[in-house]
Order: structure tokens, then sequence, then C-alpha cells
């Protein structure tokens, strides 16, 4: 059923003939792998988040600071075609078999880490913290009109990552 992995541009608000048509199959095939649109859902999510951790781990033998910039952009990508499909499915009594908000972090964790061990990234960089801003770029992606400006905005979180060379100290705002 991966061809239906492909059906989210709908939404999770799309009716399963609509998936149906858009997978290439009928109806009752959906319904013979799925019982019900939030198991269709749930399948969905399930593997696009295993496509973004397993592309973290194909990242490993990459240099650790450009490996770390592609999972970004990676995770940008998932979060900006979700179109609610995490929330539709996270609402309800499905159990994907894992925690999906933790696989994310886990995943990203070990890129990131590789890219500090290697001073590539500031040392006090945090996954949790990365995440959150990855997210709200794709959140203000969704009602922007410029299309160019999530990879702007990755852009410029990557800059603040990344370990500067100078011998001058900026002060911090609150010295």
């Amino acid at each position: 059923m991966r061809a239906a992995a492909n059906s989210n541009i709908l939404g999770p608000e799309a009716s399963i003939n609509d998936i149906a048509r858009r997978a290439g199959v009928g109806p009752g095939t959906l319904y013979r792998h799925f019982p019900n649109r939030q198991a269709l859902q749930a399948a969905v999510l399930r593997e696009r988040i295993d496509t973004l951790c397993g592309y973290a781990e194909e990242l490993a033998s990459d240099e650790p600071t450009a490996a770390f910039a592609s999972w970004l952009r990676a995770l940008l990508g998932h979060a900006r075609t979700d179109h609610g499909l995490g929330g539709a499915v996270l609402a309800g009594p499905v159990d994907l078999g894992f925690d999906c908000r933790q696989a994310i972090h886990q995943a990203g964790a070990a890129p990131l880490d590789r890219a500090k061990g290697d001073g590539g990234i500031r040392a006090d960089a945090a996954i949790d913290d990365v995440i959150q801003l990855v997210a709200g770029i794709a959140l203000a992606a969704r009602h922007g009109t410029d299309p160019d400006q999530p990879d702007r905005l990755l852009r410029l979180v990557l800059d603040a990552l990344r370990v500067r060379c100078t011998t001058a100290s900026v002060p911090h705002p609150t010295a």
C-alpha cells in the first residue's frame, strides 16, 4: 500500500474514495488492509516517520555537519507536508507501536551529536530546540506566500548553529 502513502496531499480529511482513487485502487482494497481511516492515516504516518528516521541512519557516513543539515532539510520537508496528519492520527486511540516524537528526536540526536563532536555545530545545541525551530518554520510557511522563505529560514537556523571561528567576542544581550 505504498501508493496510499502519497495520498496525504489531500490531508487527513480526504475521503477513503479520494485516497483509493489517487492510489489507483478501489476503496474495498483499502478497507481490506485498513479497517478505518485512522488506521490508514496511522500507517501513512508510520511510514513517513520510519523514512525520516532511516534517512538519519543513511547519513551516518557523511560529513557530520553537512549530514545534520541534510537531515534538518528532510525534517522540514516532513513537517511541511504533514497537512495535519500527525495531529489527526495522534488525537485518536490508534497505537502506532512507537512514540513518534521520541523516534524523531532520537533520529535527529545522532547526526546532531556527530556534528557537535566534529566541531561544526555549537556544543549547546539541543535536539529539542532545533526540532522546535524547524517546526516553527514549517508552521510559518503554511501561511506565507513566498515559496523560498522556508529554505531561507532554515539557512538562518543552520548559520546560527554553526561554530564560528572568531577572535572577537560578542556580548550576550543580558550581559
